[in-house]
Parts: C-alpha cells; structure tokens; sequence
C-alpha cells in the first residue's frame, strides 16, 4: 500500500504532497491542473521510460518519492534487499529524478539501483489502469492474460510447467532443423577434415623440425669447403702428420717455451712467461685435434644427406603453404581439427537423439496444453457469470459476458488457446467481441468489473485507474463509483476522475490545484474535508464551486456514498 507520494518539478507541479493510505481516494482537479502527472509520478516509481520533457520549465530536474508499506518478509522486500537496499520497518522509500538532460537515477530502499529494479517490483506492488488499457483489453493477449489471472495458481503452476517443456521442444527442435538442413555440408567438411588431418599425419612435422633442417642443409651444402677449411686450419696448427716437416703453431710454441725455459733460471720474470707459452701450446694442440674429430665426422656421403634433407624440405614446406601460421598451425591444427571431426562425426548420433528428444517433448507439450486449456475453459465459465453479476450493478442489468476458450492445432508459449472475451449487450443480441462493438463506456465498465472479479482470486495490493469513467456519466457513474468503493474494501484504490459521482464514494478527496503569476503555472495537492470537499464536488457537477444547486447535489451525492458505505 501506498502511504505517500512527493512530487517536486513534474510537469506543472512544482511540490505537491499526495496523502493516500487505504481504502478509496479520489483526485480530481480542473483540465491542465496536472492530474495526469500523478499518473505520470507513479509510473516513474514503477520503473516508466523517464522523459526529459517531463521536467518542469525553468528547473533542471523532477523528482518523486513513495512511501510504500509492504511485507517486511515478501518477494518484495527480499527483492529490494537483493538490489542492495533495505527497509525500515514495513517502510519502503522509493524514489527517482529525471534531469533535462534525460538522465535518470533511481532509488531503492535507500540506495541508487538500476530502473530495472523498479520494473521488477511493479506488478507485486500496483496495477494501474488507464484509457490505454481500455483500448488494450480488445487485444487477444489482454484478454487471455485476464483469464489466467482470474485463474489464479493451478493455472500458474501448470502453464509453468507447459512453457518449460515447450522451451526445451522448441531448443532441441531448432537444433535438429539446423543439424538435419547442413547435414550435407557436415559431411563435406568432415571429408575435408579427414584428407587434411591424414596429410598432416603421414607428413607427421615436429616442432621447430624445419629450422633444424634449414640449419643441416646450410651445412651439407657447404660441405667440402667446411672440410679444406678444417684441414687447413689443422694443419698449421699441428703438423705432426706432414712429412715435409713444415713449422706449425704446435712446434713454434714449443720452441719458444724451450728457449725461455734455458734461461729462466736467471731471471724469474720469465717464469710465468714460460708458463703461459706451455699452457698455450695445450690449448692449441686441443683445438688441432678436435679439428681432427670434426674432419673425421665429415660424412664421406654428404651429397646424399643433402639430398634426403631437401626433399624432407619441400614436403613440409608444401604442408606449411597451406595454412596461413605455417608449419606450426597445421601442428595444432591437428588437435583442433580432430576434436571437429569428432563433433562431425557425432551428427548421426546427435541427430537420432534429438529426434526423440523432440518426438517425447511435443507428446508431453501436447498433454500439458490439454491441462491448460481444460484449466482456462473452466475458468471462463466461472469468469463470464461473476463479471455479468458485475455489470449488472455497473447500469448494465441485461448485459452478459462471455469468455470463450478456442483451441487450435498451432503451440506457441502460451499454449495453443485463443481467448476471446465477448460482450453481449442485452438479451437475443448477437454477442460481440471487445475489439469490435463495445464502446469506450462499456469498455471502462467490463475493465472494473473484472479486476473487481479478478481481485478475489489475484488479489494486488494498490490499483490505480486513470478516468475510468471515461464516456460514463449519469447512474452508470454513480454504479463505477460503487464498485470502486467495493473494490477499496480489500485493496488500496486510487482514482484520476473528473465525476462527482465517482469522487463522493471516496474516503481520501485530494485536489490539484492549478496557481497562475502569468508567465509559469504551477499546481500543487490539497487535501479536502467539509465544505471544501463539498465545493469541489460542485465544481465537478456544474462547473461552478459556488453554486447552491450544485452544494445541494454535492452533499447528496456524498450523503448517498456514505449510506452505501455504512450499509
């Protein structure tokens, strides 16, 4: 229920305060006062698309507050408590500004929380009803959420269970269509896959395979000239082989270190000298001979090596062509590719198996839509007497409601029913749907007969009606101001009226009351008691706030409302 609402810069309003707490309350007001901007207040605390345009001229934002009070233990409040906000108490505060520049900021029992939030809390906390729900209620989708709401939770429960299963008909029955459709380009990619991974397996590459390999070819092809070079080399370095006894780095540095070596005894400072010469002479003889290990490695047969070099070469350098990170990418192609083929390989299997997932999903679709439309053709029966009750007390005693409940061969999300509301306007006449005959007075009164229906069943904390009566007047107002009255008994009823038939049933009587200085307007609420109320309802009946035939219908009206509500 909601206590309170704050508004400040909406529209004309510049700081209005609404007092609303249970029961009836009317508000009322004269054309351009900004009632609908109540409406408009409301549906930004309900998570509406904020507008820019909304805010008032010559400020820089609109803000509205609302003071809820809920079930501390509630979806709604374990709602509010999972957006980051709390409570206090049974209160909550919900709250949101708009700036001119269309920037919007919500708030969430204390904290700032996304517009979502709201949407999420709005159909736990208020329906509100306007002169486009009217025109709504002729749609098919109106009229079947309707029925299901007056069906209350079996419905619920077993429509639940209904669109789980068709959910998952519906994923496995596309998964099947697109498997059975590619089903030839599967096959060829799996071709594909196959003669590409067999290649990749007979060429079988290793890492890093064709560095190693340039690296050998570089060298074979340089064979014998690495082989003269290393001879050379050798030789001058240690001759011991050669017979024509030419000098060489081996003897010359033996030569030396014998020659400092007769003296050295006469002067130490050749000693170290002498040292190093010998160890020079060891380190030279070790490079001589390892040249002689190398030579003796040299393959005699290095033509051939190359040969076999080459060709492993060009096998994989053919492979690496045909993939764009060369040689490495066709390596891990083969894992990647693999797992694809596996998958591709799969689709008989798959294809079988969600076949008969989809064949056991529409049989249990089928049963469940049976459940529901045996659900909502009884429900219809129990729907169209209670509301034809309805509009008979609404002015409209020959009138009869009809919920019709078609079945039809297509499923979809809802099930497979087409719900149609039909009016039948007095005895012997034709009955008509909403969408074609019905007028907007009617409309108005089929709409609050059957939340009044609807109520008992689904019951919904606070409803707001946006001039209902529209095309009313006469009893048939005073009948919608009854019903209201009615309705307030077990719910929290707020109405934007401009009737004083409507307005005298209510026990809460706010007024917008429109100020003008010439150049800006603004409105603000009042809340009215007493000869103030009274000639407001005369403003209402006559136009004229003064007028003593207008006070006199006033009070009788009120008198009549307040007989209605003591009986």
């Amino acid at each position: 229920m909601i206590e309170e609402i704050v508004i400040r810069d909406l529209g004309v309003i510049a700081d209005a305060t609404l007092p609303l707490g249970p029961g009836f309350t009317a508000v009322t007001g004269e054309t351009g006062a900004g009632k609908t901007m109540v409406v408009t207040a409301l549906g930004l605390l309900l998570g509406d698309r904020a507008d820019a345009a909304t805010v008032r001229q010559g400020q820089s934002q609109s803000s509205v507050e609302g003071r809820w009070v809920i079930d501390p233990a509630g979806p709604v409040a374990e709602r509010v408590r999972e957006a980051g906000g709390d409570l206090d108490g049974p209160e909550l505060i919900l709250g949101r500004t708009v700036s001119t520049e269309g920037r919007s900021r919500a708030v969430v029992g204390g904290r700032s929380a996304p517009a979502g939030v709201l949407n999420d809390l709005r159909s736990a906390l208020v329906v509100v009803h306007g002169q486009s729900d009217q025109v709504r209620l002729r749609s098919a989708v109106a009229q079947r959420d309707a029925l299901d709401r007056f069906a209350g939770p079996d419905l619920a429960e077993a429509l639940g269970l209904y669109q789980h299963a068709f959910h998952r008909w519906q994923a496995n029955q596309l998964e099947l269509d697109r498997l059975t459709a590619e089903h030839d380009r599967r096959e060829r990619e799996a071709e594909d896959l196959r003669v590409a991974l067999a290649l990749i397996e007979t060429v079988a590459p290793q890492p890093g395979e064709d560095t190693e390999l340039a690296e050998r070819a570089e060298r074979l092809g340089n064979l014998e000239e690495l082989r003269l070079a290393a001879a050379q080399a050798r030789e001058r370095l240690s001759s011991e082989d050669n017979p024509d006894d030419a000098p060489d780095v081996v003897g010359l540095l033996e030569g030396a270190r014998r020659a400092l070596d007769r003296v050295a005894a006469h002067d130490a400072a050749l000693s170290p000298l002498t040292a190093a010469l010998a160890n020079a002479g060891f380190v030279v003889a070790d490079i001589a001979a390892e040249l002689s290990t190398y030579l003796a490695g040299v393959d005699v047969d290095g033509a051939r090596e190359l040969e076999i070099v080459q060709e492993r070469r060009a096998e994989l350098g053919s492979l690496a062509r045909k993939y764009v990170g060369g040689l490495d990418e066709a390596i891990g192609f083969l894992e990647s590719g693999s797992i694809r083929l596996l998958e591709l390989d799969g689709d008989s299997e798959r294809i079988e198996q969600l076949g008969a997932d989809a064949d056991a999903d529409r049989t249990l679709v089928t049963s469940l839509a049976d459940t529901v439309t045996a659900l909502r053709e009884g429900a219809a029966v129990s729907l169209g007497t209670l509301v034809t009750a309805e509009l008979a007390a609404l002015a409209m005693p020959d009138a009869r409601l009809l919920a019709q409940v078609e079945s039809r061969d297509e499923f979809t999300v809802s099930g497979q029913d087409l719900v149609k509301i039909l009016l039948q306007p007095h005895a012997g006449a034709e009955p008509r749907s909403l969408g074609r005959g019905a007028s907007g007075g009617e409309l108005s009164r089929v709409m609050l007969a059957i939340e009044v229906v609807i109520n008992a069943t689904d019951p919904v904390p606070t409803f707001v009606f946006d001039e209902v009566d529209a095309g009313v007047g006469g009893s048939a107002a005073i009948e919608i101001g009854r019903r209201l009255a009615r309705l307030a008994e077990t719910a929290q009823v707020i109405v934007v009226t401009h009737l004083a038939q409507v307005a005298a049933f209510a026990g809460n009587h706010l007024s917008v009351v429109k100020d003008s200085d010439g150049s800006v307007t603004a409105s603000s609420v009042r809340q009215l008691h007493g000869d103030d109320r009274a000639a407001e309802m005369a403003r209402l009946l006559s136009g004229l706030p003064d007028s003593q035939s207008g006070l006199v219908h006033a009070r009788e009206l009120m008198a009549l409302a307040q007989g209605v509500e003591t009986t």
